[in-house]
C-alpha cells in the first residue's frame, strides 16, 4: 500500500511541474505557439522529476554506472512514448474547448491514465534487472 501512495504522491508531483513550467507559455506566448512551446516543455520537466523519483524511491534501483544510467533513462523515456501521447492527445483535445484552463484539466487528466499505464511498462521493461527491495531496513536484489 506504500508503494502505491508513494507513487500517486509523485505522479501529483511530477503533474504539478509539469502543468508550471506550461503555464507561462500559455500566459505570455500567443493563443497560435503557446501548446507547441508548453506541451514539451512540460513534458520533459515531469520526465525528469518522475525519473528520479521512480527510480529511488518506487523501484528502488541502482545504476552501475554511466552506460546502465544511460540504458535505464533511456527505456524510461521510450516507454514514457505511448504515455506520452494519451497525455498531450487528451490535453490538445481539452484545449480545443477553448474554455479558461481547460487544457490544464485535460493535461492532468492525461497525465494520470499515463502514469497508471506508465508504472506497469516500467515495472515490466525498465527495472527488472537490479531491483532492490528494502526489507526491514535491508536491501535485498530480486
Amino acid at each position: 500500500m506504500t508503494k502505491t501512495l508513494l507513487y500517486i504522491l509523485f505522479a501529483c508531483t511530477a503533474i504539478i511541474f509539469n502543468l508550471l513550467i506550461q503555464w507561462p507559455f500559455f500566459e505570455f506566448m500567443p493563443k497560435d505557439w503557446a501548446l507547441y512551446a508548453a506541451l514539451p516543455a512540460g513534458t520533459l520537466t515531469g520526465l525528469a522529476v518522475k525519473y528520479v523519483l521512480d527510480k529511488r524511491w518506487i523501484f528502488f534501483y541502482q545504476t552501475s554506472g554511466k552506460k546502465d544510467e544511460a540504458r535505464c533513462f533511456g527505456l524510461y523515456t521510450l516507454m514514457g512514448g505511448l504515455t506520452t501521447c494519451i497525455f498531450w492527445g487528451t490535453e490538445t483535445a481539452f484545449y480545443l474547448l477553448d474554455f479558461n484552463g481547460s487544457q490544464y484539466i485535460g493535461g492532468a487528466a492525461g497525465l494520470a491514465v499515463g502514469y497508471t499505464l506508465k508504472y506497469f511498462l516500467d515495472k515490466n521493461f525498465v527495472f527488472r534487472t537490479q531491483t532492490c527491495v528494502f526489507q526491514g531496513g535491508a536491501a535485498t536484489r530480486q
